[in-house]
Parts: structure tokens; sequence; C-alpha cells
């Protein structure tokens, strides 16, 4: 991954520089609670005086975050799709590169990835990516249609699965109008004439 792209760390925020609008962030946990794959808006923002001392992650980057509590959950990663830098917390890198960044993302959730990671992560009180070993992990590289043709299919699968107003809800839910509207019709019943 070193020969791909470059690994930028992030820099410090605390809560206190938390504001309702301003600079777009991520921080490292939202990475374990609100972003999945990839991510093209934000849910924190940072007070703008404080956004010269920053870094950030550029769109197109993947941002993955340096600790967890378990070691599956060192490195997980989003790619920024959005359209303007966003401020990353310093438990996180900025991963810059010219591939697909969705196509990253998903590589990096793969149970195969999970076992190169592991040798790189070190397991103290709280489980820590160690870097200059972790960009030496290889990843598979096809050609840019070919990552652009991968990340469409899971995106699909993706969709298919979580998607609250697609995929297996909506078809959880018509199943269950199908068969309310069958169970109706089979327990309707003539009603008899009056004798």
């Amino acid at each position: 991954m070193g020969e791909l792209g470059q690994f930028i760390r992030g820099r410090r925020f605390t809560k206190a520089d938390y504001a309702d609008e301003g600079v777009p962030c991520i921080h490292y946990g939202e990475i374990y609670t609100h972003y999945g794959t990839a991510a093209d808006e934000v849910i924190s923002y940072l007070r703008p005086e404080i956004g010269a001392g920053l870094r950030y992650a550029e769109p197109g980057d993947v941002v993955l975050v340096d600790v967890g509590e378990t070691v599956e959950d060192v490195a997980k990663a989003v790619a920024w799709l959005g359209v303007e830098p966003v401020a990353i917390h310093d438990h996180s890198y900025a991963f810059r590169h010219d591939l697909n960044p969705s196509y990253v993302s998903y590589v990096m959730q793969t149970d195969w990835f999970t076992r190169q990671k592991v040798k790189y992560v070190a397991r103290t009180k709280v489980n820590t990516l160690l870097l200059e070993g972790f960009s030496k992990i290889a990843i598979p590289v096809p050609d840019r249609g070919e990552q652009d043709r991968i990340v469409a299919i899971l995106d699909k699968f993706d969709a298919l699965v979580n998607d609250l107003s697609a995929g297996l809800p909506a078809e959880i839910a018509a199943r269950r109008r199908q068969y309310e509207f069958y169970r109706d019709r089979l327990l309707t019943f003539p009603e008899k004439a009056a004798a």
C-alpha cells in the first residue's frame, strides 16, 4: 500500500472544538458507529478558527482508524467521496492514492485483508496500527475499469442488504403486503342470505 499512495496522519481535536457548523470533520469513533464503506457527507463540524491547525482527507482519500478495541476494528476504513476536504482526527490516517476509493475500502473489509493486518497491530491496552508494517501489505490492483465494476456490484449488493427503502427490507414489506392480500382474499366468504 505504501507504493500505491501515502498515509497522512490527522491532528487532534476535542469535544470542545465541535460546532453546529464550520469545518467538516470525521472523528475516528464515527467510523465505527456511523460510516459504512463510503461517505459523501459528514455528521460533525469543528469551530472554523481551528481549521488552519488541522489535517485533512481530500475527496477520494480513504480514512482509516489506527486504534481499536479489537484487532478487527483497527484500520476500519471509509472512502471519502465528498466534494470538499474533511478534517480527520489524530487517531486516523488519510490514505491518498489514485485507485477507486470505494474499491480500497471494500478490500480493507475482507477476511484476507484482516489476516494480513493482524501482523501489524500492537496488542496493548488499546490495539494500535503499526503503520510501517501495515504499509507493506500488498493489495490486488486490477485496472481502474475492473475496480469500478467491482464497486458497482458491491454497492448494489450493499443496498439490497442494508437500504431501508430498497433491497431485503423492501422485499420483506412487499411479501408481507402480498401475504395480507391473499389472506384477505382466501378468508373472505360470501355472506349468507337471510332466511
